[in-house]
């Protein structure tokens, strides 16, 4: 059953940047909130001070911008739950935990690191699971007020009851259950006073009024303890929704020993936004029909939990780059204009040579060839420079001692046309064919290898309507010199 006003959060680590799974669990909690009308937070979990990466936080922002994921509340967008970042919120998770071992819900742990290793090694050789084995849980109350007035390091782990049966529902896996005896005392309050991952979680969903929790799979183990935390403060349980699992095309773990992983990484490569949220949202999830291209608007449209897989979901790089050209051939060319602006850029073509009027028929004639925009720049440099080689293949089949001289009168009816129609490209061309007796492809061929230096691509009318007659004829002169 759907809460009325759902309110989910996406809740990253700043360690770095935004991996594609982390893009996809934001996205499933994107798409939900907004078909149900609900509230979309933003989280930064960044209690781990060991992992925590300078400017991560800004880039992750970045990146949920980027793909069109604006969030409701978080940071630099305060609501009535914040704060929004977990090390300004340190009082709170201190108190409650405090809470909880006054309850007897938790304790008081003095166990050094040497005595932990002994117990893990102990464990090991005797082939039982290693979990923590209760020792300070046991203190008196006199020893436990000793070694804290004798400033005796510490950490506050959870009291796990044994016999217990912890039961939840999974919107995606149905109803899953554990027994307590294979639940660890889970360290909730650290050393250094910053809380784990497990209560502050837990604490934040609670105060956010977080109603599901839609996160990967990998967090499945750990949900039976949050459950067992929410029943200690007394809470109310939200409803879980765990992820299946993104696998390599080997079904292994997607990770970065096998090729990338972060959303910049596909930014910088010239994956369009629409392409990549396509992509990953059908990472697990299907309307039920054989549909694939969708925009963002129309994911939301369709999207529900109950549709997300619990088999995990191949990362295919090809299907990628297929909606990727798929979303490329639906854009405008004075969308794609900025791209390829921003590509010659890159390759250091001076912008100034050419109008916006001249890019926008380049990239008319290039997107059905693509199935990105700095394709068009590597596959068609004729269109930023003259060639200044050809095709030997193209030369050895299509150049013949009777070419020079027709692509001589192509010139002369070239220089006869009074605009740069493609029409009148392709008639003065016919008028040479027709005067010479020969087919036009004896005409055409090497026409396209003195514009172009290639055998292929658009028109060889597109090509010389987008040079211009002028800048046609030159190339023609140039190929007539060039080529023996």
């Amino acid at each position: 059953m759907i809460h009325e006003t759902p309110r989910v959060r996406f809740a990253p680590s700043p360690t770095g940047y935004l991996h594609v799974g982390g893009l996809r669990t934001a996205l499933y909690n994107y798409l939900f909130a907004k078909k149900n009308n609900g509230t979309f937070i933003l989280r930064i979990e960044d209690t781990d001070r060991k992992r925590f990466v300078e400017g991560a936080v800004e880039n992750l922002i970045n990146s949920l911008q980027w793909c069109g994921l604006e969030f409701d509340e978080g940071p630099g967008k305060e609501g009535s739950y914040g704060p929004y970042i977990q090390s300004e919120r340190l009082d709170i998770y201190k108190n409650l935990c405090n809470e909880l071992v006054s309850a007897g819900k938790a304790y008081y742990c003095f166990c050094t690191a040497e005595r932990l290793d002994a117990l893990r090694q102990e464990q090991e050789q005797n082939g039982k699971q290693k979990m923590y084995d209760k020792h300070c849980c046991n203190l008196s109350d006199s020893e436990v007020q000793a070694n804290l007035a004798n400033n005796l390091p510490y950490v506050i782990r959870m009291n796990i009851a044994p016999g217990l049966v912890v039961e939840f529902d999974d919107v995606i896996r149905g109803h899953i259950s554990f027994n307590s005896e294979i639940i660890d005392d889970q360290v909730l309050l650290k050393s250094d006073g910053f809380p784990t991952y497990h209560l502050a979680n837990v604490i934040d969903d609670h105060m956010m009024k977080i109603t599901h929790v839609i996160r990967g799979e990998e967090w499945l183990p750990s949900t039976p303890k949050h459950v067992l935390l929410y029943q200690s403060f007394g809470w109310e349980v939200p409803q879980f929704a765990h992820l299946p699992l993104l696998l390599n095309p080997d079904r292994t773990k997607l990770s970065k020993r096998q090729g990338d992983v972060a959303v910049e990484d596909y930014r910088s490569k010239g994956y369009l936004k629409e392409a990549l949220v396509n992509f990953v949202a059908l990472l697990g999830w299907t309307a039920g029909d054989d549909r694939e291209f969708y925009y963002l608007d129309e994911l939301i449209e369709a999207f529900s939990l109950e549709r997300v897989n619990k088999s995990g979901a191949v990362f295919d790089l090809q299907k990628l780059s297929w909606l990727n050209a798929e979303h490329l051939r639906k854009k405008t060319s004075e969308e794609l204009l900025p791209f390829l602006r921003e590509t010659m850029a890159e390759k250091n073509i001076p912008a100034e040579k050419f109008t916006d009027n001249y890019l926008t028929h380049v990239i008319d004639s290039m997107r059905e060839r693509v199935q990105f925009i700095y394709e068009i720049v590597e596959n068609a440099p004729y269109f930023f420079s003259a060639p200044q080689v050809f095709d030997e293949s193209v030369i050895a089949k299509r150049w013949n001692e009777k070419t020079p001289e027709l692509m001589q009168q192509l010139v002369e009816e070239f220089s006869k046309l009074s605009s740069n129609e493609k029409e009148g490209f392709e008639t003065a061309l016919k008028v040479v064919a027709e005067k010479y007796t020969v087919k036009t492809a004896e005409l055409i061929h090497p026409l396209r290898l003195s514009l172009s230096g290639v055998g292929g691509g658009p028109g060889v009318y597109d090509i010389a309507m987008i040079l211009g007659k002028e800048e046609s004829i030159n190339r023609i002169k140039t190929a007539i010199e060039k080529i023996k």
